[in-house]
């Protein structure tokens, strides 16, 4: 008798896309993302304006970690696309350029494609846009890891049905986000040492059988200690995100996450800054970043 267990037959192609629509990460969920069209490699998705998701209340400009877990997301689904929707998979770095603000009230949507897979890596690009593609809110490029730990996706995660439920944001008029709906809807908080603390919920979470924190969560925490970090030290209004790429060096479990940044150079126009997170040991960062902001320029001075 043999002990070789039986082969699990491949879906076919239309219902490995309905698998994954549904059972994808549960910040996926609660957003509202949805994808729209599939094919072997490649998605297309939508995620519907919210208030909560606005970075600034003063233009209504989404936060730009909003656009970087729709990316990060968006990428995942083009990479199951790309497989047999069983493997589990994690991003290993995520590049976001952003290119303009996207108009707010509007909804952004996402064309990810996975061009290249190895045994152990896919590569991934994608363009978050609203009217048309070829005038792109951001572009990203990604790597992920293919088979990151043993969780199958299609028999171990939970399918999503329904409506996305509400997100809020509570109100604190005074408070270091009184003007950021997305970093309250997060919980993110300034702590005396001047690091900035993401407590753990469970919007956050992307992977729900571990639980792990949902990569784009991760990339919006280290972005926006960055833009306090800038500031702080410059007695300047938020900055306008110019690129940022993400490390991620371990996994985001269920435990609050720190986070600090500083200033890697002072120009007149742009700062490049770093930034970490941890959890439990801050010498074992979970992700690092590094980018580059546009200050915003006084009335009467030169724009870019």
């Amino acid at each position: 008798m043999s002990n070789t267990p039986p082969t699990v037959p491949t879906p076919a192609f239309d219902d490995l896309a309905e698998a994954i629509r549904h059972r994808r990460s549960v910040y996926g969920h609660i957003s509202g993302l949805r994808m729209d069209r599939f094919a072997p490699g490649e998605a297309w998705s939508t995620l519907p304006y919210r208030p909560v998701f606005v970075g600034d209340s003063d233009t209504g400009v989404i936060h730009g970690g909003v656009v970087t877990a729709m990316l990060d997301e968006s990428c995942g689904m083009a990479v199951q696309l790309a497989l047999d929707g069983s493997r589990a998979i994690a991003t290993l770095d995520l590049r976001i350029d952003y290119q303009k603000p996207a108009t707010p009230g509007l909804d952004i949507k996402a064309h990810a494609v996975c061009f290249r897979v190895t045994r152990s890596i896919a590569f991934v690009r994608a363009t978050a846009y609203q009217d048309e593609e070829g005038e792109p809110v951001a572009t990203a490029t990604a790597c992920f890891m293919i088979g990151a730990n043993r969780t199958n996706m299609l028999t171990d995660r939970p399918a999503f049905d329904g409506p996305a439920p509400s997100l809020d944001a509570p109100d604190d008029a005074t408070g270091l986000f009184a003007s950021s709906p997305f970093a309250r809807c997060l919980g993110i908080r300034l702590a005396d040492d001047g690091t900035l603390t993401m407590p753990f919920s469970h919007k956050i979470i992307g992977n729900p059988v571990l639980p792990a924190i949902h990569g784009g969560m991760t990339g919006a925490f280290l972005e926006t200690a960055a833009i306090v970090t800038v500031m702080r030290e410059l007695g300047v209004p938020a900055p306008k995100p110019i690129g940022l790429t993400i490390n991620y060096l371990r996994s985001g479990r269920a435990l609050d996450s720190i986070a600090s940044a500083s200033i890697v150079k002072q120009g007149r126009r742009v700062v490049a800054f770093e930034a970490r997170a941890w959890q439990d040991d801050a010498t074992k960062p979970i992700a690092t970043a590094f980018g580059h902001f546009m200050l915003r320029q006084a009335p009467g001075q030169e724009q870019d």
